[in-house]
């Protein structure tokens, strides 16, 4: 009988395709197969939210291979991932195959495995069941509300702000905490305060304690406030000490401190971006990596178990084995008695797949390095560490605290330190905090008993100001986002995407900061629809889909309650007025009316509030008070000393841009045009940002390699260094304006300079080069250096021989040498009579849908 397995991705197509051998057929779908359809009506909430699919475009080849292969098969088994997503890509399948009539006499069975090993595949395949419909309608109910949401929010956010925006369901909450937390650093009044300390010594050995009484009162953080006050403590504290201070209070204890859970989808994306540089979505690419599978000699294997998951839990075999590898490579003492078990505090935690987890802890970071690349190690290397130091002893450390008096014990400092006795899990793992301060770096502090005397080297005051809480950064945002219960985990790099696409938000220094836009969005909606960006509506509509998933809720009485409340609010604000225009106490320079603060496409501007009277004022100026605009008229900024041509700034089809001059009839030369780059609000152009931008391109000097010259500009697509027809973007971190010639050669390193093989066959006879094979977009081919030949479909990428790619280049190579080029038919004069054309009706290209978080 014949098999055919039906995976998402590729890659682990060709990993289990060894596993299971020549009896089984195994194709990928490459993720979702259907979506909805991308126009207005593809959920229908008067019939029972029934909804609208249609075959996504680029997927369509990849579902008629699945057909193809379903006609050739006898048992059908549908491994996809193994969560709502998984399970819904399934149930997809399942229902194109049954409309298309393919599963008479067949068998059609849904397998889950959480991790890409011989083994678990073949649990799975032996223990197959039903398509879960549970999970199917709890991901079938997410999308429906996305949809919703964003076809419904987004045309309002397109009239009363500017087109192109875009409202999501767990997107718009997100903004709202970025949004919120600017405002308060804004609001922030920074307090001054002051803290005495006391340098003692014993026996050439200082230390620092900190008065925490004085006059028999506590001290708190706004005790001391200004120099004056501190000024006169320190002056009394020293009188009083006349140079000796005496221990008051020595209490010693021991203190534990116990390893962290293993990596959850959100813990390990947090711990990513602090310990690694990380982003989220580059933790998640990564991690789908390394559990496909890689090939690490002895064969192709999954290194880590799913890595969409909240379960804190290992499976007992795992914990076996971990703690077999502990005991062996460290000391029985490493061992605790019984397994550490773990509980996740996040709300909304689904807990039914294990932690993140190496699928072999002896595949250690070191045995592992020669197959992966640098951050497919660094990540397996964290993920690995992380786990073994889970299932360790605690760390245990003798902790001092020791008051010193001044006088009398009406003034007392303290000073705490304490020593590492027994390193535990820290000898191989430590997590990682978005605080500079570290918790275990406490000073140490010789040995003191209670009534011993010593000397005083110094006392003095520090001063202090209060700080404003700091801005999200990647992994804080997880971390408060996983705190509240808003969306899923596996979703937060698609939502930080998403802000930063729609320019909501800009990522500066690794912390997010609002844009104007950003901010007018945020300002609507939690005006308008302040329930929907609720961070408490939304972790209890997420509980909401957690029950539809374990069958405690039907899905559609959840829709109607959602949308019944939710219609009614976007049919109620269809006339509220328009927001991001803001009165200014001041009067139009040019007729006297008043000016208000405005946000165009291009940034905000300070424009005349007689724009739309008659005569019309048109008025208006950048925030920092030059002349230009925005708007869709050239606005002259001064004089270019070069040439003695007007500089212009001008709106295109593609954005803002800066002319040097106006076209001349009867030249063929146009002015020259430069764009302005994304980093540059609209609003704050002026002459010198416009005399920056018209010196490009620079010339940043030859490349030390090639002996030619590399240029830095800016093209339709942004900054950019070029080399030798070789193009690399410019990072937002860094400045075209300021780019040298050693960080282009870095940049220009980095540059894409094809697909990467998927097997290399050895060295070409020639001694000229290796011989590759490569995945293309037509098929698999081999090359050697710049001929390329298809692979017939009888001979599988995995299967070719050197031998027979040498054959197919041979073949491939006197073809083009005997190809002779037509010569050009010569043009006659003779009229060619026009055919009819015929009235086909052409499919329309399908749009990205707005919903989309």
């Amino acid at each position: 009988m014949s098999n055919l397995l039906i995976v998402e991705s590729p890659s682990k197509a060709k990993t289990l395709k060894k596993y299971l051998g020549k009896g089984f057929e195994v194709l990928a779908s490459y993720g979702h197969v259907r979506d909805l359809i991308p126009k207005n009506g593809a959920v229908d909430p008067e019939d029972q939210f029934a909804m609208k699919y249609d075959i996504i475009e680029r997927n369509k080849k990849h579902v008629d291979a699945i057909a193809k292969a379903v006609k050739a098969s006898d048992n059908i088994y549908l491994a996809t991932d193994p969560d709502r997503e998984g399970e819904a890509i399934s149930w997809h399948i399942a229902e194109i195959l049954q409309n298309k009539k393919l599963l008479k006499n067949k068998t059609l069975k849904r397998v889950e495995f959480n991790e890409v090993t011989k083994k678990a595949v073949q649990h799975a395949i032996d223990n197959p069941r039903d398509i879960a419909m549970n999970l199917v309608n709890a991901q079938q109910a997410r999308r429906a509300l996305d949809y919703l949401v964003g076809f419904n929010l987004s045309p309002l956010l397109w009239k009363k702000i500017r087109r192109g925006l875009s409202a999501g369901r767990v997107q718009s909450p997100a903004l709202r905490l970025i949004v919120e937390r600017e405002l308060e650093i804004e609001a922030f009044d920074s307090k001054e305060y002051w803290s005495i300390h006391l340098n003692a010594l014993k026996q050439n050995h200082g230390f620092d304690a900190k008065l925490i009484q004085l006059n028999g009162e506590k001290v708190e953080q706004f005790t001391v406030t200004n120099t004056e006050q501190q000024a006169k403590i320190v002056g009394k504290l020293l009188l009083d000490s006349a140079g000796k201070t005496t221990v008051a209070r020595v209490e010693k204890k021991q203190r534990k401190r116990r390893p962290a859970a293993p990596f959850t989808t959100s813990t390990l994306q947090q711990e990513a971006v602090r310990k690694l540089g990380f982003t989220t979505s580059r933790t998640m690419r990564v991690a789908q990596q390394l559990y496909e599978g890689m090939d690490v000699g002895s064969g192709t294997v999954g290194l880590i178990t799913y890595m969409r998951t909240d379960g804190v839990s290992l499976a007992q075999e795992a914990l076996m084995q971990i703690r077999d590898y502990v005991k062996k490579s460290f000391d029985a003492d490493y061992v605790p008695k019984t397994a550490n078990v773990y509980k996740n505090k996040s709300k909304n935690a689904q807990e039914a797949h294990e932690a993140i987890r190496p699928t072999d802890v002896t595949r250690t970071p070191p045995k592992m390095r020669q197959y992966l690349n640098d951050e497919q190690f660094k990540l397996y290397e964290l993920i690995w560490k992380r786990t073994v130091a889970s299932q360790m002893m605690p760390a245990i450390f003798d902790a001092v605290s020791v008051d010193l008096s001044i006088g009398s014990e009406a003034n007392l400092f303290r000073a705490s330190g304490q020593t590492l006795m027994f390193p535990g899990f820290i000898g191989v793992y430590k997590e990682g905090t978005d605080s500079a301060v570290d918790d275990d770096a406490e000073a140490k502090l010789p040995v003191l008993e209670t009534g011993e005397v010593l000397d005083v080297d110094k006392i003095f005051g520090e001063q202090h100001f209060t700080e404003p809480p700091p801005r999200y950064g990647e992994a804080s945002l997880v971390k408060t986002l996983e705190e509240y219960g808003i969306g899923r985990p596996s979703t937060y790099a698609s939502i930080i995407s998403t802000l930063q696409d729609r320019e909501y938000v800009l990522l500066d220094k690794k912390r997010f900061t609002p844009t104007d836009v950003g901010r007018v969005v945020n300002k609507f909606l939690t005006q308008h629809f302040t329930q929907y960006v609720d961070y408490d509506f939304t972790a209890k509509l997420e509980n909401e889909l957690d029950e539809i998933a374990e069958g405690g809720l039907e899905w559609v009485p959840v829709m109607d309650k959602f949308w019944q409340g939710f219609n009614n609010q976007v049919v109620s604000k269809a006339d509220v007025e328009r927001p991001g225009n803001e009165l200014i106490d001041e009067n139009c320079p040019k007729c006297g009316k008043q000016l208000q603060k405005q946000l165009s496409r291009y940034g905000t501007f300070i424009g005349c509030t007689g724009y739309n009277d008659e005569p019309k004022c048109d008025y208006k100026r950048n925030l920092n008070g030059d002349s230009a605009a925005a708007s869709t008229d050239p606005v002259q900024m001064g004089v270019d000393e070069e040439t003695g041509k007007e500089i212009y700034l001008m709106v295109g089809p593609y954005g803002p841009y800066i002319q040097l001059g106006m076209p001349v009839e009867g030249e063929k030369k146009k002015p020259k045009r430069v764009s302005i780059p994304k980093n540059i609000e609209y609003a704050d152009v002026n002459l010198d940002i416009a005399n920056q931008l018209l010196s490009l391109p620079r010339d940043l000097g030859k490349h030390p390699e090639t002996d030619k010259k590399i240029v830095a500009n800016i093209g339709r697509f942004g900054p950019y260094v070029n080399h030798d027809g070789k193009f690399k973007s410019i990072p937002k971190t860094q400045s075209v304006f300021e780019i040298n010639q050693e960080e282009a050669v870095t940049l220009l390193a980095q540059a894409y300079t094809g697909p990467a093989p998927i097997a290399e066959l050895g060295e070409h006879p020639s001694g000229e080069g290796r011989v590759e094979v490569f995945d293309g977009r037509y098929g698999p081919y081999v090359q050697h250096k710049k001929i390329r030949a298809t692979l017939p479909k009888s001979l599988k990428p995995e299967d070719v021989t050197l031998e027979q790619a040498l054959e197919l280049l041979a073949a491939k190579e006197a073809k083009g040498t005997t190809k002779k080029k037509a010569p050009a038919k010569k043009k006659t004069a003779t009229k060619k009579k026009t055919p009819a054309k015929k009235a086909t009706a052409k499919k329309a290209p399908a749009k990205k849908t707005t919903a989309k978080e």
